[in-house]
């Protein structure tokens, strides 16, 4: 046939994308040396000429996958080419066709995987070696054959994998071969399996009891994912093995109460108190082997958390804590990660903690619509490499029952798994069928090996179902009914697993029995414990004495150490080239000691920090930009301009021995601040401070303020110290750089649940940082948010003379100097708090005869210094007006807070008022010239006297 042949007649029809290319670049080296290429090539090209490109549809045989087409003329290496891209492909999209769902088998396309669309044949494969296919398949397999049966094998049935998205070599290279090694499947002995039924058999035994014995009581059940219980039982015994002494768990609702009884050891008689409201703490175990911890207003019981102490010998012991978590699902996901890194550091030591990564082991179980809903999993998952954050890598089980509530996957993810999300991560992922304990065990035992290898996350996305509704009161067959009506028709993981050791040979069905007998014997013996009600309840629910109380505590520091203190912070090493002009800024502060200068805020930060180091407190500080500061006020961390290479001074302090870090956040408030806040409830003896970029941008964080810190010690006996920098103040920035939304947290405040302060002086500020690192592992501690300057933060009005942070302490209410003098003049009283005060100074510089007049300052608007007014007040007989005076909208700031205090305070006659901007749904103006004109008119309306 000539070389004009019709395209439809040729072989190039078979090639297309790289390998079409490669035949081209043969072909110009057949035009150049026809000799230059292999024989059948020549003829081929001889035949056919030029290679050329499909001009019409062509068949789709051997597109599998495009970036592989099996060559016209087939030779050995073409062939090889071909079984090694199969191999791939298996290993890649093997998942798609595997056995992991137990109630879904629809028809899967296995395109893919058919020998057929890589023009190869069994006869082809078996002239291949084994090692060609698989490296690390087993040594017995004779051929390629058998090399790719055993791939289909290891990679569809109820097992799969994903990890091509891991592109570290060496750790996708040590995934394959562990995978198909197969040496991570557990091989049972007859004792094990029988041990393994008996944990299933617990599992569903007491979801049973609750079932007939508390019907219609909500209980969130695990049934249809019991698997769960043993899959965290290996992690934590391969984990504890290995040394581990701190094991932290995270999860919802779903399968709680039965990781409460039998991971935690929560006593059945417990658990059935709270099912009949009569909670009773007597029936917690006496050797303290168990801890659970209760605020006064409690918690419904499948969001309350526990301690469990594992011993080991007779010293060793690990501590093994499910984390306290609210209806808001994934949120606690930061929170155990916190958990984690406080456990993992020695704080002890000068600079930076030393970190263990071995020493403790984060398990989060998520839910298969929360995992790709809630965005605070990738939050939390973004912050999981880096270096203020990364715990060494948690191991992640989504507890998949292929339905949120009532709503399906089809319609709460736009990703085939639920486990898609991480992939960006490069986390590996195994789905595992959940009806398959022992696949279920392999699945922990290489979540294990490769967390103990790489210290990176690691997924298992146990896939089961949900036997009943969301609650156990929900009818799902309305909603559901075709998934449903499988379910009803589908044998527990028990039954099946029964059935399974029956066939085996390695359970009778008498001891089957004799299994299920023992277990309800024990769960009813645990029930008659339990009184049927509760006698005399608390209705009240009043706090502990000690919550209403904070301890008085020496915060002023002798000048000598402040002046040392300030000489080693300005010290840095001779070959270190800091910034010329921060240098200046810095260099400032050398004589600050000898010539009585002033302290300006982030100076009076530095050398509380300083101070409380040297008292033994460790500190943490994180934030966006906070080591430089938002407003480049901090610079707490310099830098090399030639070199970039890091220094920090408050590493090198004399006689310290607790650690110091800050570390800028990633972008997020939610994930950091539940970080954060989980830090500190581990490590209650360190100083934990979260810094807002601007105080509103902690609105993104809400749900922790509201679950968690303000009433995490109400619900759950949980204490937190921890501080929250928001800065805060009206300075024509607009809406979104103005407020710290201070009145939010005003809302929440209550029973002396945290402090809440808006300071307008650098000794204030100096005090309260000292006073919150002194009272920390004390039972009065509570959390304190501080909305914090950006005007303020160099103002001369605002900065402290050494006298201040050498003597005194914090005080809740300062009085304007100057004023209020003359008792008997005396008509306005100014209530003011932050910024304001400082205006309101400013202005009195102009103001002609004052003496009606006194400011006060409340610092401390939570707990509202209402005696402490009280007493101020009543020393004007002739005052007519107390005048609250704020920058924010009336329906926000401390207005509507302070409000009921003052009519309380206020003598018979004395008028209340208020001076402020209007009502308004936004909090501050968008155009600067509108601030300035209501600025002004908030002081000269404070500041004139009524006629």
């Amino acid at each position: 046939m000539s070389k004009q042949a019709s395209y439809q007649d040729s072989p190039w029809q078979q090639f297309s994308g790289p390998n079409l290319g490669y035949v081209m670049d043969l072909y110009e080296m057949y035009m150049k040396d026809p000799n230059s290429v292999d024989p059948e090539m020549k003829e081929v090209f001889d035949k056919w000429g030029a290679p050329a490109t499909a001009k019409t549809g062509a068949t789709t045989v051997g597109q599998a996958d495009v970036s592989f087409q099996m060559p016209a003329i087939h030779n050995q290496l073409s062939k090889i080419v071909a079984a090694v891209k199969y191999a791939d492909n298996i290993r890649t999209y093997g998942h798609l066709i595997a056995n992991i769902n137990p109630i879904r088998r629809k028809e899967k396309n296995t395109r893919r995987l058919e020998l057929s669309e890589y023009h190869l044949t069994e006869e082809d494969l078996k002239q291949i070696p084994a090692s060609f296919i698989s490296p690390n398949a087993p040594s017995n397999l004779k051929d390629g054959f058998e090399a790719i049966e055993h791939l289909k094998d290891v990679y569809t049935k109820q097992l799969a994998f994903e990890y091509h998205h891991v592109h570290e070599l060496e750790e996708r290279n040590w995934l394959q071969q562990k995978i198909e090694e197969g040496g991570f499947y557990p091989k049972l002995n007859k004792e094990e399996k029988k041990a393994l039924l008996t944990r299933l058999s617990e599992v569903e035994g007491f979801e049973k009891f609750i079932h007939r014995t508390f019907v219609g009581q909500k209980r969130f059940s695990i049934e249809g994912l019991e698997a769960l219980v043993p899959l965290m039982d290996k992690v934590i015994s391969l984990t504890v093995e290995k040394g581990t002494r701190t094991i932290n768990i995270g999860m919802a609702h779903r399968g709680r109460l039965n990781v409460l009884a039998h991971i935690l050891e929560k006593p059945y008689e417990l658990i059935f108190s709270e099912f009949q409201h009569a909670p009773n703490k007597e029936l917690i175990p006496s050797e303290g082997s168990i801890g659970i911890t209760y605020g006064w207003t409690g918690d419904v019981k499948y969001h309350l958390g526990a301690d469990k102490k594992l011993k080991h010998g007779t010293t060793a012991t690990t501590r093994i804590t499910l984390a306290n978590n609210p209806s808001h699902l994934e949120v606690v996901n930061p929170i155990v990660d916190g958990f984690t890194r406080a456990a993992q550091e020695n704080r002890h030591v000068p600079g930076y903690p030393e970190q263990d990564m071995d020493s403790c082991l984060a398990i989060v179980v998520h839910g298969d619509a929360a995992f790709p809903g809630e965005g605070i999993v990738q939050e939390t998952l973004n912050m999981g490499r880096l270096r203020g954050y990364n715990t060494g890598g948690s191991i992640h089980i989504i507890a998949n029952n292929m339905i949120g509530f009532t709503t399906e996957s089809l319609d709460s993810r736009s990703t085939l798994y639920a486990s898609d999300v991480a992939k960006g991560f490069e986390v590996p992922i195994v789905h595992v069928n959940a009806d398959d304990p022992e696949a279920v065990l392999a699945a922990a035992m290489l979540a294990h090996e490769y967390r103990e290898k790489f210290h990176k996350d690691f997924i298992i996305d146990l896939i089961g179902y949900r036997r009943f509704g969301h609650n156990e009161m929900d009818e799902p067959m309305v909603t559901n009914p075709l998934m449903y009506n499988k379910i009803k028709n589908h044998k527990t993981i028990k039954e099946l697993y029964a059935e399974q050791l029956l066939e085996e040979g390695y359970v009778t069905k008498e001891e089957i029995r004799q299994i299920d007998e023992d277990i309800q014997a024990v769960l009813q013996k645990a029930y008659d414990k339990v009184p049927k009600i509760k006698d005399n309840p608390d209705t009240k629910m009043n706090p502990p004495e000690y919550i209403n109380k904070l301890p008085k505590v020496q915060t002023a520091v002798k000048e000598e150490i402040l002046a040392k203190i300030n000489e080693e912070l300005l010290k840095w090493p001779d070959n270190f080239n800091v910034f010329g002009r921060l240098k200046r800024i810095l260099q400032r502060r050398e004589n600050i000691f000898n010539e009585k200068g002033k302290i300006d805020w982030a100076h009076a930060e530095a050398l509380a920090f300083g101070s409380i180091l040297k008292d033994g407190t460790p500190i943490r500080l994180t934030g966006q930009d906070s080591q430089r500061g938002t407003f480049a006020q901090r610079n707490l961390v310099l830098h090399d301009v030639e070199t970039g290479e890091e220094y920090i001074p408050m590493h090198h302090l004399s006689d310290v021995n607790s650690s110091f870090v800050v570390y800028n956040s990633p972008l997020t408030e939610a994930a950091v601040v539940g970080f954060e806040y989980g830090y500190n409830v581990f490590a209650p003896e360190t100083l934990v401070l979260w810094e807002a970029q601007f105080g509103d941008f902690a609105n993104m964080a809400q749900v922790y303020f509201d679950q968690f810190i303000s009433s995490g010690r109400a619900k759950w006996g949980q204490k937190s110290g921890l501080v929250m920098l928001l800065p805060h103040g009206y300075e024509g920035q607009g809406p979104e750089h103005s407020s710290g939304r201070v009145e939010r947290f005003l809302q929440s405040a209550a029973e002396n649940n945290w402090i809440v302060a808006n300071l307008s002086t650098a000794a204030q500020y100096f005090h309260i940082l000292r006073r919150q690192a002194a009272i920390l592992q004390r039972d009065e501690v509570k959390p304190l948010v501080l909305m914090t300057p950006k005007s303020l933060l160099r103002h001369p009005l605002a900065a402290a003379d050494i006298e201040e942070l050498t003597n005194g302490g914090f005080q809740p209410i300062i009085e304007q100097k100057g004023l209020g003098e003359k008792t008997e003049t005396v008509e306005r009283i100014i209530l003011c708090s932050g910024k304001i005060a400082i205006d309101l100074e400013e202005s009195l510089q102009d103001a002609i005869d004052p003496d009606w007049l006194h400011i006060l300052r409340v610092e401390e608007l939570y707990p509202f210094p209402k005696k402490e007014l009280t007493k101020i007040v009543s020393r004007y007989p002739n005052l007519k007006e107390l005048v609250w005076v704020q920058e924010e909208p009336k329906n926000m700031g401390g207005w509507i807070h302070a409000a009921s205090y003052l009519w309380d305070i206020a003598p018979s006659g004395v008028n209340i008022k208020y001076a402020g901007r209007r009502r308004r749904s936004s909090p501050a103006e968008g155009d600067p010239t509108v601030h300035r004109q209501e600025q002004n008119r908030i002081i000269k309306e404070a500041l004139t006297k009524s006629e």
